[in-house]
């Protein structure tokens, strides 16, 4: 199981838009993918998804930081770096998160689940809502208790 875990972690570190094509050696043909946009079944769907990620960002990659294998699941956490095409197309963004994954009796990824927080992560990056979003964060904050 580990060295399915690397070789899957080393797939998502080298990925491109030509390699995702190799999602089938690692995902089950009915397999479920989520994360806060997405909620999709099959490989067919999933790699729809990872092709619209190099249609709308530049240089989009994964850095795996942890992983913790507990067999049939992993949990992996990460880093995604990538450049908006449009929007500060020179500044490097960084998404915080971690998937956890449930792999079936042949080794194949049946759920890909990622966490991360959209707002937190991304929205709050983006001018207009970020500003809003920065603020409701702020206003949403215990006040510190007053000093003596």
């Amino acid at each position: 199981m580990r060295e399915r875990i690397d070789a899957l972690v080393r797939f998502f570190e080298t990925l491109t838009v030509r390699s995702v094509a190799g999602l089938p050696q690692f995902y089950a043909e009915n397999c479920r993918f989520k994360d806060p946009f997405n909620d999709v079944r099959g490989q067919a769907e999933l790699a729809a998804i990872f092709r619209h990620m190099f249609d709308q960002l530049d240089g989009p990659r994964f850095i795996v930081r942890e992983r913790v294998v507990e067999p049939p699941r992993a949990l992996l956490t990460w880093d995604f770096e990538f450049r908006f095409r449009r929007w500060r197309p020179r500044e490097m963004q960084t998404i915080h998160g971690a998937t956890l994954l449930t792999f079936d009796a042949a080794g194949l990824v049946v759920e890909h689940r990622d966490y991360w927080d959209a707002a937190e992560e991304l929205y709050e990056k983006l001018p207009g809502i970020g500003a809003l979003l920065r603020l409701l964060k702020r206003q949403g904050r215990p006040s510190a208790p007053p000093r003596k």
